[in-house]
């Protein structure tokens, strides 16, 4: 009877024992090393993750340590992706190794599949509890690791379902089901380019508790070392000249698109924003869902994109600033995305019907002289270069974009990617095969984009949407504010481009046309079926045709100055945006008439007004 029943609690311990696992999130690595963290996707795939981005070279080991729940024999799966997949079967570029505990796994990983997978990495013995793993780059070809999952259960891999892997996520990582309080502010923004930094520190100097969250380590957006974009359009214009003034206080001395990193002052705007007592920065968090009372946001959750660690950010208003409308979106905000048909707004710019094509997204990306011959490895994924369709130059700016034809949001890491593709491919081109190519010899990529720097996705409508007929007639809005100046300026697939690569095209065009400075009107700078949302920046209420004018950086961040005054507004008055323009307009236009910038500074950044001016408006 004994025995019986020792066989009996051994079988039920059997069959009632679980097994060990760790689930460790790639982007959480305490050590880097030259892998990058990349956080364009995570409303794609829930996370960020990290990038092997050394342009045709490998990057240093990324290395951290971990604690295991128990000795033993564990499963290994690697959650990666083949990205050159869309585009040519088999094995791709992006190859790396995994080591536990200097100990290599399966290789390569990162090069096989068609989709975001979770790879088998073979099994490891782990005699101690506490371990080092690490991540070696083969290539320098963007190899991007997403989490490693050890489990002593042979086949237990986790879900690939979005929302099952993000349930999988929050249990593995420990997350609360409630995102801890970052605290009571006037004002919330979404999104640290030049809007939002001008918007948080306009309401700011106004008397505003502002909280300022970014998902980047740097603030600027296009205007950053890691996008390189130059500051566009001109400030004191229209008929509040005193807006833009803040752009005196921050905005780099040089331009230029696709420079080295010091033309565009990073430090220069963090001390700057260092310096706002009524502003906390929150770097490295990305918004990821809004909870709203009826037509009203209550608050923010942004989850940090290295450590997943979640915030809830609550205010009165909230402001987007993300570019994407990413707040306005999660909140069920009205927006129109792609282009309208030419009889919905009487646009003669238009196209005769309405598609989804939009302004394409730039990687951009330049080589330097490395005074002596340097190689660069053969690179064909799909996308063929020979003497006649291949870009003979040593730069690439604002004319190399894509993804006019495809989805900004939904498609945007194969967008970048073909972005990244095309320049690896055309340089290898060069360096390798093309007959007369000596003036190449002795240069270098010296640096590629990995943030792509995108022009247009969705557009948040208010309780007015600008049209081209509004600019090119100068119609006279009594909410008039910032000025816009860039001519309306659109992108097109470049012909020559379409000609060579039909469907695949990577170079674009651009179309201009001049107009007056015009004054955008302040209904078109919050929603108009979410009660407590302002937005600044390419995301606001107007026509595709219309962003062409208005999307520039300078401008949108007068409008961010617009905006963090009529939060100060709402602060002061307790009222909703709307309520601003209803009962508070003239209030507003005594603030755009002083302005919040320091006085008496130079304007020395007019390396980039744009085009010729009209030098009246065409009022009809």
């Amino acid at each position: 009877m004994k025995i019986k029943l020792s066989v009996l609690m051994i079988l039920l311990n059997f069959l009632t024992a679980q097994s060990a696992d760790l689930f460790v999130e790639a982007e959480s690595f305490t050590h880097k090393g030259g892998w990058v963290v990349d956080q364009q996707f995570m409303d794609l795939m829930g996370s960020s993750y990290l990038l092997a981005h050394g342009m045709g070279e490998p990057v240093e080991d990324a290395r951290t340590e971990v604690v295991f729940p128990e000795k033993g024999k564990y499963y290994v799966y690697v959650r990666t992706y083949n990205w050159t997949s869309p585009w040519k079967d088999g094995e791709g570029p992006g190859k790396f190794n995994l080591y536990v505990d200097n100990k290599k796994m399966v290789s390569p990983l990162g090069a096989e599949g068609n989709a975001w997978m979770w790879q088998l990495a073979g099994s490891v013995s782990v005699k101690e509890l506490k371990t080092e793993i690490s991540l070696k780059d083969l290539t320098g070809f963007d190899g991007r690791c997403d989490a490693i999952y050890f489990t002593t259960e042979k086949d237990q891999i986790p879900p690939s379902d979005m929302d099952k892997l993000s349930a999988f996520r929050r249990q593995k990582l420990n997350l609360p089901a409630v995102a801890p309080s970052a605290g009571q502010f006037d004002l919330v923004v979404v999104g640290a380019g030049i809007a939002g930094m001008s918007a948080a520190v306009s309401a700011a100097r106004l008397g505003c508790k502002v909280a300022l969250i970014n998902d980047r380590p740097v603030i600027g957006g296009n205007n950053s070392s890691e996008i390189r974009v130059h500051l566009g359009g001109r400030i004191e214009a229209g008929p509040y000249k005193e807006l833009g003034n803040l752009q005196k206080e921050f905005g780099p001395t040089r331009g230029g698109n696709a420079q080295p990193a010091e033309y565009y002052e990073d430090r220069k705007k963090m001390d700057w924003l260092a310096q706002e007592k009524n502003v906390t920065l929150f770097a490295n968090y990305r918004a990821i869902r809004v909870a709203k009372e009826g037509d009203k946001i209550t608050s923010v959750v942004a989850k940090h994109i290295e450590n997943g660690k979640e915030l809830s950010f609550e205010a009165p208003v909230f402001s987007d600033c993300t570019g994407d409308g990413t707040v306005g979106y999660l909140a069920g905000a009205d927006y129109h995305m792609g282009r309208e048909a030419r009889s919905e707004f009487a646009e003669s710019t238009a196209p005769e019907k309405a598609d989804k094509m939009t302004m394409g997204a730039s990687v951009q990306w330049y080589s330097v002289d490395n005074k002596k011959p340097s190689a660069f490895p053969y690179f064909s994924y799909g996308i063929e270069f020979n003497e006649k369709n291949c870009e003979p130059v040593t730069m690439g700016e604002w004319t190399w974009e894509t993804g006019m034809n495809l989805d900004q949001i939904k498609d945007f890491e194969r967008i970048r990617d073909y972005g990244l593709m095309v320049v690896y491919s055309n340089w290898s081109f060069l360096k390798n095969r093309m007959k007369e190519n000596s003036q190449y010899r002795n240069l270098k990529l010296g640096w590629v984009a990995y943030i792509s720097g995108k022009r247009e996705s969705r557009r948040l409508l208010g309780d007015y949407i600008l049209k081209e007929d509004d600019i090119r007639r100068h119609v006279v809005h009594e909410d008039g504010g910032a000025a816009s100046t860039w001519s309306i300026d659109l992108h097109y697939p470049d012909p020559k481009n379409t000609e060579n690569f039909p469907g695949a095209e990577f170079k674009s065009i651009a179309k201009h046309i001049n107009i007056h400075p015009y004054p955008i009107p302040y209904r078109c700078l919050y929603s108009r079926n979410v009660d407590n949302l302002f937005m600044a920046g390419r995301n606001i209420s107007v026509t595709h045709v219309a962003l062409g004018t208005v999307r520039v950086m300078r401008t949108t961040g007068m409008m961010g100055e617009v905006v963090g005054m009529a939060a100060s507004l709402c602060k002061k008055y307790g009222v909703q945006p709307r309520g601003v323009y209803r009962y508070y307009l003239p209030d507003l236009k005594e603030l755009m008439e002083k302005g919040i910038g320091k006085k008496g500074l130079p304007n020395n950044q007019k390396y980039n007004e744009g085009g010729t001016l009209k030098e009246k408006p065409a009022i009809e």
